[in-house]
């Protein structure tokens, strides 16, 4: 009698981790310290995880070029990419579940037909804005305006803290379609070649590295009405669901690099370092802080995947997927935090990878809302079930 796996429930999950796994350990690793040091994306290997290895589009239909799966599906990915390197994952991120993901379940066939293709073999690469220098957790509070004038919206505003902002070709951009309305939010597919488009500073991290945080500036940029996703003001709705998929991603990322962590401890502790005639792991410290992160990791895990089974485009998961992304965000940078402390002075040095583990932990429980908003919207929806 077959058992249910949580973490890989079907054959088709388990085939995508295992190719996910191998193509972390084998392509991305190698790359991870060069492009860390350098603060710069691998571009064109971003671009193979669509023309080569066939990875964007793991939401989306088949009859649209995707893979037709689901969320755990995109979790899976995630994990097994973060576990070799978050940063690069992160653009990852942004092109297939901010942009991909969302384009596809948002936008009207004409913009999926004319923009999905480029997107899912990696001839362009994409993003999405939405926060701003003034409005980032408050996304309401956004200023970035667009005015209808004929057959075109002329957008104006700044956005910041845009992934992939320097080489994306294009962007799903947020923006107000009427003063004064705060639910008038609007999102338009823009080119980064139209005029009025520019890429203003592009941000120096702590960690995330790889993967370009950017400005956007939109300075009269006329978008074509036809590039309008789904109905004026009604962007608040597929925001708010993909935001949903976006924070599992997230949590995903969280548990990749919780589970390298464990592992690089694991050994360092067992295998590679003795003190006073005893390996590390005899010591009941070192043995507080494996079991300690061990335990947090693997709730954290079973909370994204068992969230992941009911996160879909027709359906919400806000308080499932907000306790999803607060318990593997925080869990992440507990045991990255460990396997500095085990690791000593050695793992304070960039000789071994824990100290970039830490580094870009720290980044997911901002990103995607941050961890106070996730506790914020946690209590909100705790108190809609008291009947």
């Amino acid at each position: 009698m077959s058992t249910f796996d949580l973490f890989n429930p079907t054959d088709d999950h388990k085939a995508l981790r295992e190719l996910t796994h191998d193509l972390a350990k084998g392509v991305i690793e190698p790359q991870v310290k060069e492009f860390d040091e350098k603060e710069t994306l691998n571009e064109a290997l971003l671009r193979r995880m669509g023309s080569e290895y066939n990875l964007f589009g793991i939401t989306i239909p088949a009859e649209a070029g995707g893979h037709g799966l689901d969320a755990t599906a995109s979790v899976i990915v995630h994990e097994e990419l973060s576990y070799s390197d978050a940063a690069f994952t992160l653009s990852y991120l942004a092109h297939e579940v901010l942009f991909v993901n969302n384009l596809y379940h948002a936008a009207q066939q004409p913009l999926r037909d004319k923009y999905i293709p480029p997107v899912l073999d990696g001839t362009a690469i994409a993003g999405m804005a939405m926060s701003e220098p003034g409005a980032g957790t408050d996304v309401l509070g956004m200023t970035t305006t667009a005015e209808k004038k004929g057959d075109k919206y002329i957008l104006n505003g700044v956005k910041q803290w845009i992934t992939n902002g320097n080489v994306g070709r294009y962007f799903l951009v947020y923006a107000r379609t009427e003063k004064g309305n705060r639910q008038a939010l609007s999102s338009f597919l823009v080119e980064s070649t139209w005029k009025g488009f520019s890429v203003g500073k592009k941000e120096i991290k702590m960690g995330i590295r790889q993967s370009p945080t950017c400005q956007l500036i939109f300075e009269d940029v006329e978008v074509p009405a036809d590039n309008l996703i789904g109905a004026e003001h009604g962007a608040l709705t597929h925001m708010m669901r993909n935001l949903e998929i976006e924070r599992l991603t997230l949590a995903a990322m969280s548990i990749g690099i919780a589970r390298r962590a464990l592992d690089e401890m694991i050994r360092y502790a067992s295998l590679d370092r003795s003190a006073f005639g005893k390996k590390l792991a005899d010591f009941g410290q070192i043995q507080q802080l494996i079991a300690e992160s061990y335990s947090r990791y693997r709730a954290s895990r079973a909370l994204v995947y068992e969230t992941a089974l009911r996160v879909n485009p027709n359906s919400r998961e806000s308080l499932s997927a907000a306790a999803a992304k607060l318990s593997a965000t925080q869990m992440a940078e507990y045991v990255a935090r460990a396997a500095i402390q085990v690791f000593g002075g050695y793992g304070y040095t960039r000789e071994y990878p824990v100290e970039k583990l830490l580094r870009d932990a720290i980044l997911l429980s901002i990103g995607g809302g941050t961890n106070e908003a996730m506790q914020k919207n946690i209590m909100k929806d705790l108190r809609d079930t008291i009947s």
